[in-house]
């Protein structure tokens, strides 16, 4: 099987957007690139049984049967689901019994969607045929040629796709547009992970670049030394190694350490710094403060202690050239012609701004391509995956999108802080996920119950 047809089949594989523990938990019980859906990269080899078996009934739900091949499918894409959380795969034997029990689980679950009128018409199947197509930067026809080379039936591919948005369907009629969090919710939970924050425990560990400022500078040399410590600031907001960039510049006792003054509790740190380092996320750096000593370029490198609910976000400032295809421009076209307008940039040639005012075909063009400050969710994912794996600075290759083919240049990164509003928001949607999840996993009970399930032979 290609790298091709397992990302195939594992965007079926969660197509229904639910969390994967949830799905292995409640069988067991019984213009501008915005907008996005999921994407699945491939994972490791799988775990289940490799040896051919000929085929038989596992299961039957309602007179319809589960067979051993389909069951070991789901075991392989589980393997890759679980791989790429990061999760442990569990023994073959293991995988092949919650595959059995998803399928068994998923059958009930169509059977009952159909039985209540619930369709998926033909154009809802070609949108997210045409999805997973422009998320390996191919056209249908050359997917389904692919698919098909690897001994995956068109028909059955596309039945797959209908299957998994008639379950979306179905769970957002039953369940999903039902749960509702309250701003009092929000609230409650937003103070309950702010009270786990214990500040005689929580412990952080900083690293700092000392631009030293002496007592008798003159108002002039304090400027010259701000902007030292602003150059600092920018180069290590742009990637470049912070403990490096302390062994050359700072003029603090822990320079040779990488400026690294380890970890302590919160209260051992001078005030401004753990009020400065507050709201950043683990990894990120702060502005310049001005302290007696002189200016400190801090970075979080750890923090223990700290809320579930995230004080910062992480934004991206992109700009990129977007040329759309169709009978005048075909895809491969449009690529190489991008890959040459970077080659141009990249040679001294030409620049990305002045040629994404005359060559994009987005709204963006007349700002040379530029996206402003943009936060995660905001693009489509072909196009998010690829800008979040940039260096500051560096242009990717051409990239094949919904929208067309574009070529993108990250320019900055830096970690703002949420507002109030923002942190009850996303308090709401986290704890929306915890009540979906639990929801789930009642619901596909009380739906697996309701069905005549007949467990036949084990999966091997």
């Amino acid at each position: 099987m290609t790298r091709l047809t397992r990302i195939a089949l594992a965007c079926l594989a969660v197509a229904a957007a639910l969390p994967l523990q949830a799905q292995l938990r409640a069988p067991a019980q019984g213009g501008s690139p915005r907008l996005g859906t999921p994407q699945v990269a491939p994972g490791a080899a799988a775990a289940a049984p490799t040896t051919r078996q000929a085929d038989y009934i596992v299961a039957v739900v309602n007179s319809e049967p589960v067979t051993n091949t389909e069951v070991r499918a789901r075991a392989m894409r589980l393997q890759q689901q679980i791989a790429q959380g990061g999760g442990q795969v569990p023994g073959a034997q293991q995988l092949l019994g919650l595959a059995a029990e998803l399928l068994v689980s998923e059958r009930a679950q169509i059977q009952h969607a159909r039985d209540i009128g619930i369709k998926v018409e033909d154009s809802a199947v070609d949108q997210a045929e045409q999805g997973i197509a422009a998320q390996n930067q191919l056209d249908v026809a050359e997917l389904r040629r692919r698919l098909q080379a690897d001994g995956l039936a068109v028909s059955q591919f596309r039945e797959d796709l209908r299957n998994q948005i008639l379950l979306q369907r179905l769970r957002e009629r039953d369940f999903e547009s039902r749960v509702r969090i309250t701003d009092l919710e929000a609230d409650q939970f937003l103070q309950e992970q702010r009270r786990q924050i214990d500040p005689e425990r929580a412990q952080i560990d900083l690293a700092q670049i000392l631009i030293a400022v002496p007592e008798s500078a003159t108002e002039a040399e304090v400027a010259q030394l701000q902007a030292r410590a602003q150059r600092a600031y920018e180069r290590a907001r742009a990637g470049e190694d912070f403990a490096a960039l302390a062994r050359e510049l700072s003029a603090g006792a822990e320079a040779a350490q990488g400026g690294r003054m380890g970890q302590r509790p919160v209260q051992r740190y001078p005030e401004l710094f753990a009020r400065t380092v507050q709201p950043l996320a683990v990894g990120g750096v702060a502005a310049p403060v001005r302290s007696g000593a002189g200016f400190h370029i801090l970075k979080l490198l750890s923090r223990e202690g700290g809320s579930a609910v995230a004080t910062t976000v992480a934004e991206s400032r992109a700009r990129h050239i977007l040329l759309r295809t169709g009978p005048q421009l075909t895809q491969a076209q449009a690529i190489d012609r991008l890959a040459e307008y970077k080659r141009r940039i990249q040679g001294g040639q030409a620049d990305f701004a002045a040629l994404a005012r005359e060559h994009s075909q987005d709204g963006s063009a007349r700002e040379g391509g530029d996206l402003g400050w943009t936060r995660p969710g905001q693009f489509v994912p072909e196009f998010e995956q690829v800008m979040n794996e940039l260096a500051p600075g560096q242009i990717s290759d051409p990239v094949v999108s919904r929208f067309g083919v574009h070529l993108i240049q990250l320019q900055e990164r830096r970690d703002a802080a949420l507002s109030e509003r923002e942190q009850r928001e996303l308090a709401r949607r986290m704890l929306r996920e915890k009540r979906l999840e639990e929801t789930f996993e009642n619901w596909a009970r009380d739906i697996r119950a309701r069905a005549y399930v007949e467990m036949r032979e084990p999966p091997r």
